[in-house]
């Protein structure tokens, strides 16, 4: 495909910084029609010679593209991937060895015959808008709330807010054993009157997304937009940079055949893809789900409960099985603590029957071993004393008849109160 663009348009703004640490890619005033690169990056704040990574960064990579990249071809990764070391060997070259090392963030867009590719490293920004239609790709800051948002600990409101919104999870530096890598997306769905624009974050103190994209979407031409967007980061404090590049017209041909799907609408670095993961545990009936929509683009809303009916069905199969289970145990504990306790809850009956084995114990006769026995004789004492015993043992059976008789009938009875 041909892509032609209008004139480019640059901000470049202090803000109510000391020093400029942001680096664009031409110079402001410098770039045409005829620019195929474009690159903001932002020096880190905070660092010594943040001003001298961002544009010794972005110098190497122009000046590699310049003499490797053919101006009318396809661009290749390995080509972005060469530049991108060259860069990194040109910024070591200027590290001073310093504990605070000097760093800075990236965002790097490429026109060429394939469609756009775009990097970006760090929290500068790059968006792909159709003007009254709907933003098509932001690109996924590298920082910190950015994942605290993902993981579902603060909510996207709380990105603007949050003390952590200028720690940065990704950045250039020098002299490091794992060079950070950009990500990289490759825009192939793109048509007359889109925008793309980078900027560093310096121009999203003030301005939201859905601001951005109402200004762009407004009437009048692009100089009048990009005025209102420097009249609007006026009061910023950062510095703010920004290229402002509109399509004016796409010529495709036969050649087209080979270029990719479009990577914008799954890419994982598009940050309109981000889904918010939600750790509360939501009841089955509750139907209710929070969306987070950084442009309220619609998109798939992350599920919180079970779409399948059988699944419900299932769910509630084992509380069945389990009341019932623990109905059969305490049955089967109250019968064994009945049988345990017996009598127990009748005093009546418990002395009844203490009393009862008391008096059915028989009379015996003590024999003293050292005295000897006397030999039974028909004396009348002797006769008499035997007469006793035998009437005190029918005594006691019949005794223990009438007990035994006796504690079935308060059995009886005791049965009877349970029930009643």
């Amino acid at each position: 495909m041909e892509l032609k663009i209008y004139p480019p348009l640059a901000i470049h703004e202090l803000g109510a910084r000391d020093n400029q640490e942001d680096f664009i890619y031409p110079v402001k005033g410098l770039a045409t029609v005829d620019d195929r690169l474009f690159i903001v990056c932002d020096g880190m704040g905070g660092h010594e010679k943040g001003e001298v990574a961002s544009e010794t960064f972005a110098s190497a990579l122009a000046e590699y593209f310049r003499m490797n990249v053919p101006a009318d071809g396809y661009m290749q990764d390995a080509w972005l991937n060469d530049a991108i070391a060259f860069a990194y060997s040109k910024l070591d070259a200027k590290d001073d060895g310093n504990y605070k090392k000097m760093g800075t963030t990236l965002t790097l867009l490429y026109f060429h015959k394939g469609g756009v590719m775009a990097a970006h490293i760090g929290d500068s920004r790059i968006y792909h808008l159709r003007p009254g239609k709907r933003i098509l790709y932001i690109s996924r800051d590298h920082s910190l709330v950015y994942d605290l948002y993902q993981s579902g600990e603060i909510s996207f409101g709380e990105i603007k807010t949050s003390q952590q919104k200028n720690v940065i999870t990704r950045a250039v530096q020098p002299g490091e054993d794992n060079r950070v890598k950009p990500d990289v997306i490759h825009i192939t769905d793109i048509k007359s009157g889109d925008y793309f624009y980078m900027c560093s974050d310096g121009m999203l103190e003030e301005m939201d997304d859905e601001e951005l994209f109402s200004l762009l979407s407004g009437r009048g031409s692009d100089e009048k937009k990009l005025n209102k967007l420097i009249a609007a980061t006026s009061g910023n404090q950062d510095n703010h940079s920004a290229y402002l590049i509109r399509i004016e017209d796409v010529k495709k041909d036969a050649a087209d055949a080979r270029i990719t799907v479009n990577e914008e609408e799954t890419a994982r670095c598009n940050a309109l893809n981000m889904k918010q993961v939600k750790n509360v545990e939501i009841e089955p009936d509750d139907e209710t789900e929070e969306e987070d929509d950084i442009t309220k683009i619609s998109h798939s809303p992350v599920k919180t409960k079970s779409s399948s009916s059988d699944g419900g069905k299932k769910s509630f199969a084992w509380i069945w099985w389990a009341l019932l289970i623990a109905a059969i145990v305490a049955i089967a504990a109250w019968l064994t603590l009945y049988a345990w306790t017996g009598n127990s809850k009748h005093p009546a009956a418990k002395q009844t029957v203490e009393k009862t084995v008391e008096e059915a114990l028989p009379v015996e006769p003590i024999a003293h071993p050292e005295v000897p026995q006397a030999k039974p004789h028909n004396s009348s004492r002797a006769h008499v004393a035997a007469e006793a015993i035998k009437a005190h043992n029918r005594s006691v059976a019949a005794k223990r008849q009438e007990q035994a008789e006796s504690n079935e009938s308060a059995q009886a009875q005791a049965s009877d109160d349970d029930k009643e």
